[in-house]
């Protein structure tokens, strides 16, 4: 299988080629750019928000003590010129660049690293140098915090000195470093998160290249360089990011110059991009999963029987075929081929109907949704593209076919993005099975296979699928530093899922994005991120 993935790359990378190629132009200042894209951010404090449409903007507003190189997952100095490592790996102490000021003008030191992050912790075990910033009462969870199991991860955090930040571990953690390039680790003004309180999430302040303008809910959030950007001011001089819901709209805009990048296109208009003059296409292997899972809250789901049979019912080479148009692969893991510690091993569930039937009439099924009191299952479809789904009712449709000619009646529900998340990490009892997914945020296994389905480790993982043996294999994977064991780990969790079926894996999707050819210098980036200091609009 990964031989034909590669074979897929390497031909899209060579009909593609001619279209991307660099320019020579000399970059140039000026301009605004306009970010055409699914749907509204749900919130602007990343220690609060889980989803890619708020990231993109924080992106570009927060920084964080380290970042991750164009392109790649490796890391490099951020906020933090180095750093060192105890030898324990238990300790590590970070160098802050001075000079930094965040946008309201406030300085950027030692002290706003141990709020933003100690803000978060559940036991504050903090110590400041100067300033002793009260922490805010009137807080939501910090869900990714949580669901990156941090409060057992950190045990205290101190700035030594105005530009020194000392992080205490309670155990080693491998992925730790990488976590700290992630959004939620973004370093925030103290002074603007006290000041606005819960309304902050609607007045970032952070200290990146683009500062905060304005918020039109459901049309556009408007950005403006930061004049004063310790790296440089960017090129542009604002970003608009435009919400145009429907995909063959957003396209359109593209075409008739009303935006600069199309986030997400419906798949059959790549080939239109390809042909329109005034577009070119930028397209990456997404370190993306897309996957409808169960609600392992509920009695119904909990015989992996049932949860195979499912398996076996969904056509997902005809969903990634027909809706995805084959700008994808059908996953037989929850990671990513393109990551480490991938099993190739494993062979993938068929489509095979007929084992379906068997499977639900072995497990009495029927009987059981009975008892539960349904005639019927629901399925939650996503309302927005995603990188790893371009249409979640389209998808939502085909699995309804393919359940009914097993005999299972679905309804098709959805919400308003930011609902939706939040119905769906309540485990609302009215939910059966649901469609989400995943874009890896630092390039390590961990990222996925514990997030997504370590249930025990915290109740803010999404699928609340709980199994001791995956659990104590995860956690030793993280306290390891040896790669090799780490892979092993892995590559055993995941025989663990294809065994016992916590979610259906449906594809990994490759990543392309059509834009105005003038758009200069965009990379996409592995981690779904969206970068634009470097970005400049040619004549």
């Amino acid at each position: 299988m990964k031989r034909g993935i590669f074979l897929f790359l390497v031909c899209f990378c060579l009909v593609f080629s001619g279209v991307v190629g660099a320019s020579e132009e000399k970059p140039r200042y000026g301009g605004t750019l306009v970010f055409g894209r699914g749907g509204d951010s749900v919130g602007l404090d990343p220690a609060f928000e889980t989803d890619g449409n708020s990231f993109m903007v924080c992106d570009n507003v927060y920084e964080q003590l380290v970042a991750y190189a164009d392109e790649s997952t490796d890391i490099i100095p951020g906020l933090a010129e180095s750093w060192e490592i105890s030898a324990d790996g238990l300790t590590y102490t970070f160098h802050l660049r001075k000079g930094v000021k965040f946008h309201d003008g406030t300085d950027f030191n030692a002290d706003a690293v141990v709020f933003s992050l100690g803000r978060q912790m559940k036991e504050k075990k903090v110590k400041f140098y100067k300033t002793q910033w009260e922490f805010p009462k009137d807080q939501p969870p910090p869900e990714y915090w949580l669901s990156m199991n941090m409060d057992d991860i950190i045990d205290s955090i101190e700035a030594v000195d105005e530009y020194t930040v000392v992080f205490k571990l309670k155990r080693p953690e491998a992925p730790f470093l990488a976590n700290l390039g992630m959004d939620f680790a973004s370093i925030v003004s103290p002074s603007a998160v006290l000041k606005y309180g819960p309304d902050f999430k609607s007045h970032p302040v952070g200290t990146g290249p683009f500062k905060f303008v304005k918020w039109i809910k459901d049309d556009r959030i408007i950005l403006e360089a930061n004049e004063n950007y310790w790296d440089g001011r960017p090129y542009l001089d604002r970003v608009i990011f435009r919400v145009i819901p429907d995909n063959s709209v957003r396209f359109l805009e593209l075409k008739t110059g009303n935006i600069h990048i199309c986030q997400f296109p419906n798949p059959e208009d790549i080939a239109l991009a390809k042909k329109d003059p005034n577009l070119k296409l930028v397209s990456q292997p997404g370190m993306n999963i897309g996957y409808i899972s169960f609600n392992h809250t509920k009695p119904l789901w909990q015989d992996k029987r049932i949860r195979k049979a499912i398996a076996y019912a969904i056509n997902r080479k005809a969903i990634v075929d027909n809706i995805y148009y084959g700008l994808g692969t059908v996953a037989k893991n929850t990671i990513p081929p393109i990551m480490w510690g991938y099993n190739d091993c494993i062979i993938d569930y068929p489509y095979d109907p007929e084992m379906a039937k068997k499977l639900l009439e072995e497990a009495k099924f029927f009987e059981k949704l009975k008892e539960a009191g349904q005639t019927k299952i629901t399925l939650w479809s996503m309302p927005v593209p995603r990188p790893y789904n371009p249409n979640g009712m389209k998808v939502g449709e085909a699995v309804q076919a393919d359940l009914k000619k097993v005999g299972i009646d679905v309804e098709l529900v959805t919400f308003e993005w930011g609902t939706y998340l939040k119905k769906q990490r309540e485990q609302d009892p009215s939910m059966d099975l649901f469609q989400l997914g995943w874009t890896g945020d630092n390039g390590d296994p961990d990222n996925f296979l514990s997030i997504l389905l370590d249930g025990y480790a915290d109740p803010n993982v999404r699928t609340q699928w709980k199994n001791l043996e995956y659990h104590e294999i995860i956690t030793r994977a993280r306290m390891t530093f040896d790669k090799e064991e780490r892979i092993r780990l892995y590559k055993r969790a995941q025989e663990i899922i294809h065994e016992e079926v916590p979610l259906i894996n449906v594809a990994h999707s490759l990543v392309i994005w059509p834009m105005q050819k003038k758009v200069m210098n965009y990379k996409l980036h592995p981690t779904g991120s969206v970068f634009l200091k470097r970005v400049w609009l040619a004549e």
